[in-house]
Formats: structure tokens, C-alpha cells, sequence
């Protein structure tokens, strides 16, 4: 990927929008001692990352998403939750039908947002210990607090001048099946791995399976692979350096939230250098916005969580490319699901 020579106006104020808006996340988060505060740091990082365009639509695709995904969670928890061999077929469903929008184009952020957002939760709601209720509470409220954080951002920091659309590209039928059940296909292998093995603390490495995807075939994934495990990299880079700076001062939070806000507009002035697209830059925002989100506490630094998380991000980030390598083969073999990367 060919970065830009350097920032323009517009690419400045998208930093300041994301870094402004992550870190509101994350001092009302921290400030209240909400449960599940990966939500409140990640969702402003992703509503804003994917759309620099942020209009009334994207908006509805966000909030429709995160309704969707609490209910369907509550009834997959509450009806299957001690059946796991019922329930894998409903999860592949579920993730088949955001995917097979996602290939569509006009819906792509409801998709892609509800496939992040689905994997999040069922990951979280597979343990015994979790409380669903307060789970699915702390998913909506923190969409409904994500929502205003976007738009002050965007009152705050406006565009200044407008952003060209962009354009989907063209695709035929079976490229759209390809990709739809190749996508829908490792979404479940990797909730399937994540209900075997107890990884309560992979978070990141949920995530970064799933982001990986967003390409849609295999060329764009093992491109996608490399850069989700450069980002994390420079994410835990940034993290470990932000707590050598904090020593035992991660309990300040006036200190907390400064530092942060610096790491993320530098991880954000990345992520506009690569055009706004998915890569290293944003790849660094949610693993910072994981790791302070979810696992830094008053009582708890975060130098475990940091090396933890890298090497499961690598070690996920492997898996997924083998798996969809091998998928991608299997589904180029029929010319009803043959991707026309293909031919």
C-alpha cells in the first residue's frame, strides 16, 4: 500500500476526530468504572475509522447492528447457550447473512460492524461467570454513547472540504457467494476454537480474526493478515512505551487519558497516511483501544496484557490465513462459487 506523502487538512481533522473520540471513550469509561470497557473504546475508534463520511446513514447501520446483535446473542445464550452443536449452525447463519451484505456493497458497514460486534459478545458470553444482561446493557449503552461522541467530533472537527464517495467495485455472483461463505466460514471456525479452548483473555485475537476478513478474498486477506499483525505489533509498541511513561501512575486518569490521546492521533496520523483504509494505523487504534480499554485498571498495568496479546494476535492472525487459504481453494473449485480474482 502507497502512504501519502503527508497530511492535508482533511486528514489532520480525521485524526483529531479519532483520537478526540477514542479518548472521550475511554475517560467515561474509566470515570464511571463501566463493565466491558473494550466497547466504550473500540466502538468510537471503529464508527469513525471505517467512515470518514460519518452521515445519517452510516449512523442507522450502526445503532441497527448493535440492536441486532443484543437480541440475537440474548436468544442464542438463552435458548443454546449449554447446546454449543445447536448453536454452531445459527452462528454460521448469522455471520453468513453480514457477509453476504457485506459483498453486496450499500450495506457494508452493517455487516462488517455486526460481524466484529457479534464475535465480541459471544466470545464474552460463553463463560459461565459472565452476566448476559449487564453484557448486552453494556453493548447498547455503549453504542448510544458512541453515537453523540461521533457527531461532537465531527461538529468539532469538520471536514474541510467535501470527501469523494467511494465506489464499490463490480463483482458477479459467484465472487459475491465466495465471498460471502468464506467469510461466514472462518467467523465460525474461530468461534468454534474460541468455545474449545479458554482464551478469556484473546480478546484482541477475536477481534483480529474477524478484521482480517474485511478484504473479502484471499488475495486482500493475506495482504490484510501482515498488516493486522504490524498494527498490533505497533500497538503494543506504543502501550508498553505509554506505561514505562505512566510507571505506577496508570491510576491517574487526567495522566491516563493525556497520554492516551497522544498515542492515538499518532497511531490515527498512520491510519490516514494509509488513505483511511484498514491497516496498520487502524490495526494499532483497536489493539490501544483493547488494551486500555478492557484491561487497564487502578489496580492493574498493563505489561502481562501487552506481551500476551501479541503473541496471540500472531498466532490468530496465522491461523485465519491458513484456514482461508484452504477455504479459498476449496470454493475456487465450483465455477458457482469461483471468485473472479480466479480467473
Amino acid at each position: 500500500m502507497a502512504l501519502k506523502a503527508g497530511l492535508d487538512l482533511n486528514d489532520l481533522r480525521q485524526c483529531l476526530r479519532l483520537a478526540g473520540g477514542g479518548t472521550l471513550g475511554l475517560f467515561v469509561c474509566k470515570l464511571f468504572a463501566l463493565d466491558n470497557g473494550s466497547f466504550f473504546c473500540v466502538y468510537p475508534m471503529l464508527l469513525l475509522g471505517l467512515t470518514p463520511r460519518l452521515d445519517a446513514h452510516a449512523v442507522r447501520q450502526f445503532l441497527a447492528q448493535a440492536v441486532v446483535v443484543s437480541v440475537e446473542v440474548l436468544l442464542l445464550q438463552g435458548l443454546f447457550g449449554d447446546r454449543p452443536l445447536l448453536m454452531l449452525p445459527l452462528v454460521f447463519v448469522l455471520f453468513l447473512h453480514r457477509f453476504a451484505l457485506m459483498a453486496r456493497g450499500p450495506l457494508f458497514l452493517y455487516g462488517a460492524l455486526g460481524a466484529v460486534f457479534l464475535s465480541m459478545q459471544l466470545h464474552f458470553a460463553s463463560y459461565p461467570d459472565t452476566h448476559l444482561y449487564d453484557l448486552v446493557a453494556s453493548n447498547l449503552v455503549a453504542a448510544l454513547l458512541t453515537v453523540p461522541i461521533a457527531w461532537l467530533m465531527v461538529y468539532l472537527f469538520p471536514d474541510a472540504e467535501p470527501r469523494p464517495p467511494r465506489t464499490p467495485s463490480a463483482k458477479d455472483t459467484p465472487s459475491r457467494r465466495h465471498e460471502a461463505l468464506l467469510g461466514a466460514t472462518i467467523a465460525t471456525l474461530s468461534f468454534t476454537l474460541f468455545q474449545c479452548l479458554d482464551l478469556r483473555d484473546s480478546l484482541s485475537a477475536q477481534v483480529a480474526s474477524i478484521l482480517v476478513l474485511f478484504p473479502m478474498h484471499w488475495h486482500g486477506i493475506r495482504f490484510a493478515g501482515r498488516i493486522r499483525a504490524l498494527g498490533t505489533l505497533l500497538g503494543c509498541g506504543v502501550g508498553l512505551l505509554l506505561q514505562l511513561l505512566l510507571y505506577d501512575h496508570y491510576d491517574v486518569l487526567p495522566l491516563v487519558t493525556l497520554l492516551y490521546w497522544i498515542a492515538a492521533f499518532c497511531c490515527a496520523r498512520v491510519h490516514t497516511l494509509e488513505h483511511g483504509v484498514p491497516g496498520v494505523g487502524f490495526g494499532a487504534l483497536t489493539t490501544l483501544a483493547i488494551l486500555f480499554g478492557q484491561y487497564l485498571t487502578p489496580r492493574h498495568d498493563l505489561f502481562y496484557s501487552i506481551v500476551y496479546r501479541l503473541s496471540s494476535v500472531c498466532v490468530a492472525v496465522y491461523i485465519t490465513l491458513l484456514a482461508v487459504f484452504l477455504i479459498h481453494r476449496l470454493l475456487n473449485r465450483f465455477s458457482a462459487t469461483r471468485h473472479i480474482s480466479h480467473s
